[in-house]
């Protein structure tokens, strides 16, 4: 029988790479789960051979994924807080960080919705919806962003609490049935009920109120075993400070991230539908090893927090250094598998022809950025653990602000279409001794002021 630690045990005294496994397994499981859900939609739209309706698709996610923008400004950026708040035995205030963020988090995002229902039309029109993909993108983003938008940012937020304790297992399992269901849901809607592209949103939306409910119960069952509440009276702008200082810093990344693809698939749609679908397919697949990195970042980050915040800064290093090392190692392994076989997975997710064979060629280039990402990932998660959002922020704005969407521009204007998948490796190596750069001198002040203590 597997041995359970104490939240003390786990965090100060089991093994590096046995505390780190406890908590990020369990959570990389679940980023693959809710990978192959985000990935379902794609594949089961993609089955219906028609390439607006998964260029429609393509174009609506990367608005839809600025809920997890939101998800990690209020979750990633509370959840870090009371990683730290736990090192320093302060269990008090945890109530009143986790009901902000869970009720902060969802007034925020209901005007996000509010926000995106209203202005649809001319928010389509810049993301590069067609005449023939428009009333597609339409469909989808309503019922993903505008109706789905507060269980979706619940979910994520949710999640990341339950993980700031060590609670890692269930904040996964409450992914994981949510990605299932959505799995089930997405061929019994798209084709048992005809619904093509809004079936495939619609799985997407109560799949993640499902994952709130479950989360819920969860909650009640752990009782007096969390700190954390989810009582609107215990909400406060006390911490909205520090929260942010850290969420802000997850969010940038993502909706940079965002961002940068919302440019690539404006600037592909001016060379044709099939290429946006291409684009759209590849990035999907490409993401499935980036969150497989992010669910290790997302499980060392408690580890981090709480030996930062307790002053046990050998422990914290050896933690980082391990997770990089793996997700090194993991990434590897990707690129093998998609250098080789990106003919057959591209194929699989849509058999037309012309589409699956520039996907092919899209998925080998971009995957080789796939290491370097990572690493930069890993760096940047460790700064906000610690509660450096500020150096956290810096590296997230230099790799996509200043670096990425100028160069998307510069290489489209001058290499044209593949110019701009080749982009991302062109960054990374930018970037990463940047990063190597900052965790450095972070490290080093903290030397310092611990040698004049």
């Amino acid at each position: 029988m597997k041995k359970q630690f104490s939240e003390k045990e786990l965090f100060e005294t089991v093994p590096v790479s046995r505390a780190v496994a406890t908590l990020a397994i369990p959570t990389i499981i679940s980023q693959v789960v809710t990978m192959i859900y985000n990935l379902a939609d794609t594949f089961f739209v993609g089955q219906i051979g028609n390439p607006y309706m998964v260029a429609a698709v393509s174009l609506a996610s990367p608005w839809f994924n600025l809920l997890t923008a939101l998800g990690n400004l209020f979750g990633l950026g509370g959840g870090s807080l009371i990683s730290r708040m736990l090192g320093k035995q302060n269990h008090k205030d945890i109530r009143n960080v986790s009901a902000f963020s869970v009720w902060g988090g969802a007034a925020a995002t209901l005007l996000f919705s509010f926000l995106t229902f209203v202005f649809r039309q001319p928010l389509l029109s810049f993301l590069g919806a067609s005449p023939d993909t428009y009333g597609y993108a339409e469909s989808y983003l309503i019922w993903v962003v505008v109706l789905g938008g507060v269980p979706t940012m619940l979910s994520l937020s949710l999640g990341h609490l339950l993980r700031s304790e060590g609670h890692a297992r269930p904040a996964s399992m409450g992914m994981m049935f949510g990605g299932i269901l959505n799995v089930v849901l997405d061929p019994v809607l798209i084709f048992g009920f005809d619904l093509e592209v809004a079936g495939a949103a619609i799985a997407t939306a109560f799949s993640n109120l499902a994952s709130v409910v479950f989360f819920v119960v969860i909650y009640m069952r752990l009782g007096e075993r969390t700190s954390v509440s989810l009582h609107p009276k215990n909400f406060t702008f006390r911490f909205v400070r520090e929260i942010f200082s850290v969420g802000l810093a997850s969010a940038l990344a993502t909706a940079l991230g965002n961002a940068s693809n919302m440019v690539i698939v404006k600037l592909s749609s001016g060379y044709g539908d099939i290429p946006v679908a291409a684009y759209g397919i590849v990035k999907r697949i490409d993401q499935f090893p980036l969150n497989v990195s992010m669910g290790l970042c997302q499980g060392f980050m408690p580890l981090v927090g709480y030996n930062y915040a307790s002053g046990n800064y050998k422990r914290m290093r050896k933690v980082s250094y391990f997770s990089w090392k793996t997700a090194l190692i993991m990434s590897a392994c990707f690129i093998a598998c998609f250098a080789v076989f990106a003919p057959q997975i591209l194929h699989l997710f849509i058999p037309e022809a012309e589409t699956s064979t520039l996907g092919a060629a899209f998925l080998r280039i971009a995957c080789l950025a796939v290491p370097l990402t990572s690493v930069n990932f890993l760096i940047s998660y460790t700064l906000q653990a610690m509660g450096k959002g500020t150096q956290s922020a810096i590296l997230t704005f230099s790799r996509q602000g200043l670096l990425n969407i100028p160069l998307l521009i510069l290489m489209d204007l001058t290499i044209g279409l593949y110019g701009m998948i080749w982009t991302q490796l062109v960054v990374e190596v930018i970037m990463l001794p940047v990063s190597f750069g900052m965790y450095r001198h972070t490290l080093n002040k903290l030397k310092e002021s611990k040698d004049k203590e």
